[in-house]
């Protein structure tokens, strides 16, 4: 039997936000089609999958984890019922998987075995903040969380913001939520004056907010960020 193929469903990056707003027709009539998932969170994968209109019953749609807890031995586990020819999709908490994501792992392994992967069309925070930051969009480099002591993140952007001067290349990076405020607090602090800084939240929601300012622009007008999902942009 040929195994099954492993497709990289998208969702929304700000639940409430209509699919069809985010995802293209095509993509979201090949998650429907699909039974078997896995899934970062299964609670807000189901979510996902209702508000796509699934036409199956919750129940009955198939929904494993795979998050940053899940230990590297259960992979195998995951991916047995792709090379028994079962089709699946693969679904991160928000936005693409794979990307920032620990369903890179099961991606891997399905490569490993011949899996066909078959990436679809959705939204990525990181690239629609990039395309909004008027940053310079042909170098940039994705960063992940930075460190969260105090010290040792003021350290930290010294040395990208030292990186992004010698490659001419925008830093992307993104924070937990509840600590957006103390992150920008620190750029203004840590970063040179010219230096220019992008801050996007809540993307593709109502309440998305964009905004790309020099360093002292951001010291003489600095906002609260508050609880919402934001990317960091930055170009020295």
């Amino acid at each position: 039997m040929a195994p099954g193929r492993l497709y990289l469903v998208p969702a929304w990056l700000s639940e409430g936000t209509a699919p069809e707003a985010v995802v293209p027709a095509a993509a979201l009539e090949r998650i429907r089609g699909l039974d078997r998932f896995v899934a970062e969170d299964a609670k807000s994968a189901r979510a996902w999958l209702a508000a796509c209109r699934h036409p199956k019953p919750l129940r009955e749609i198939e929904i494993a984890e795979l998050h940053e807890n899940t230990p590297r031995e259960a992979i195998e586990a995951l991916l047995a019922p792709l090379l028994a020819g079962r089709d699946t999709g693969i679904v991160s908490e928000a936005g693409l998987p794979a990307v920032a994501d620990p369903g890179a792992l099961l991606v891997a392994a399905a490569h490993a075995h011949g899996v066909t992967v078959v990436p679809l069309v959705g939204p990525s925070s990181i690239l629609l903040a990039l395309m909004a930051s008027g940053l310079e969009g042909q170098r940039f480099r994705f960063l992940g969380y930075l460190p969260t002591k105090p010290e040792e993140r003021r350290a930290r952007l010294a040395e990208i913001e030292r990186d992004s001067a010698r490659h001419a290349e925008t830093q992307i990076f993104i924070e937990t939520t509840y600590r957006n405020d103390a992150l920008l607090a620190d750029i203004v602090h840590a970063c040179k004056a010219g230096t220019r800084i992008s801050v996007a939240a809540e993307l593709t929601s109502d309440r998305e907010w964009i905004r790309t300012d020099r360093v002292e622009g951001w010291r003489a007008n600095r906002p609260t960020i508050g609880k919402r999902p934001a990317i960091f942009l930055l170009l020295a």
